[in-house]
């Protein structure tokens, strides 16, 4: 409890920064359906958010360096809120994106300020329980944010206006908070490379992970549109998607914590093809159906991302961590940008099950790269702990590093 307590104003900003930033998505969608956007422009809404989380990845650690934590938050904080207010100012698709861009980039840089801030506070007998709670209040602040969707209204200055104020209200825990800021962190140097050195495999497996996630999550409100979803069943749909990855970790961490990680990577991506063939078929089924297979999918394509990285950390050692964690979020990063476009262009000439057909591709060429990587017959790994990683900023590998370290696997 009194670990709790003292990291109080920094989760209580990460669930506020949840509900601005992860409703913004798919209220976007609803909006633009309803302002006459075409589906190419609605995805690269989605595609420009994750450019601006890059930019904050790789700008926030600097920005700290020069104005401090306290500063540096408020100024992610208040890009993301005039991004969100401009919205129904300016109604003009493009100019939303870069509104996107903002959003993006305030995730992103406000991320770094409190994982730098948790790296600094927490001690090696409180940061496996810190963690842990840093795990439960990111997932629960994530599946709030979809639900925000059913009860907004689409196209309404209003509704932006309460993201935007939710946006300002994660500034007050941090800048009322007594707690001394720490110092600032180094910057990890962006290494791309360092994650194929380590493992052609992960490497692909986060940008795989990135197509399945960023796509269902910025460009999946179309497709349950296009089934005939209200707003409200949309929210439950995405909800259903983030509680399937929620449950799925520990199952998911012990099998790859026993079996070998190339084997869970592949069966991952053969179950996640399955689910794509199940929620594409199931769209007539009424919306428990859908709901389900939304559930189902969110079950085999969310722990992807950390299967990878651990089999990446498997070949890493103890100096690189930080470093290749921040080049597997590279290569997320990378794909997220890509994928909602991509999506919402098939969608517009091929349909909306044209979606799931994209990421089912995906993960086909996911199991037919991990089979050859296994024909190889790569050996000589010194196993680590499977260790959940959220995407979150390039500075998580200084949170989760010693906790691969830890408990090493012969």
């Amino acid at each position: 409890m009194r670990l709790l307590i003292s990291f109080a104003a920094l989760f209580f900003s990460v669930i506020l920064l949840q509900l601005s930033s992860g409703g913004v998505g798919p209220l976007d969608v609803l909006s633009g359906t309803v302002l006459g956007f075409s589906r190419q422009e609605i995805g690269l809404l989605g595609s420009a958010h994750f450019l601006g989380f890059f930019i904050g990845c790789w700008w926030a650690p600097r920005l700290m360096g020069s104005v401090g934590h306290s500063r540096a938050f408020a100024a992610f904080t208040a890009a993301g809120s005039i991004g969100l207010m401009a919205h129904m100012l300016v109604v003009d698709a493009f100019a939303w994106t870069l509104m996107r861009v903002a959003s993006g980039l305030c995730v992103a840089g406000c991320y770094t300020v409190i994982e730098a801030w948790l790296q600094a506070k927490v001690t090696n007998e409180t940061r496996g329980r810190t963690m842990g709670i840093y795990r439960i209040v990111d997932m629960t602040g994530s599946m709030a944010a979809q639900m925000i969707v059913g009860i907004l209204a689409p196209a309404s200055y209003v509704s932006y206006n309460i993201l935007a104020i939710v946006c300002c209200a994660a500034l007050l825990p941090i800048t009322l908070s007594t707690v001394r800021q720490p110092e600032t962190p180094s910057q990890p140097r962006l290494r791309p490379r360092l994650a194929f050195d380590r493992s052609p495999l992960a490497a692909a497996g986060v940008v795989v992970a990135a197509l399945s996630s960023a796509s269902f999550r910025m460009v999946g409100p179309i497709y349950g549109q296009e089934v005939g979803l209200s707003a409200a069943q949309i929210a439950w749909f995405l909800t259903a998607f983030v509680l399937g990855g929620a449950i799925a970790q520990w199952p998911v961490g012990w099998l790859a914590d026993k079996f070998d990680r190339r084997w869970v990577l592949i069966w991952l991506s053969v179950a996640a093809m399955m689910a794509c063939g199940v929620t594409v078929s199931s769209a007539g089924l009424g919306t428990v159906g859908i709901f389900l297979t939304a559930g189902l999918f969110g079950l085999t394509t969310f722990p992807i991302y950390s299967v990878a990285a651990a089999h990446a950390h498997d070949f890493a050692s103890d100096d690189e961590r930080v470093e290749l964690s921040a080049a597997l979020m590279f290569w997320f990063a990378a794909g997220a940008i890509f994928a909602p476009y991509i999506a919402s262009v098939l969608i517009e000439n091929f349909g909306p099950s044209a979606l799931f057909m994209m990421i089912s591709v995906g993960h086909g060429v996911l199991v037919v790269f991990g089979l050859l990587r296994m024909h190889r017959g790569r050996t000589g790994a010194k196993r680590t702990r499977y260790v959940y990683a959220p995407r979150t900023s390039f500075l998580i590998g200084r949170l989760t590093g010693r906790a691969r370290d830890s408990q090493r696997r012969d």
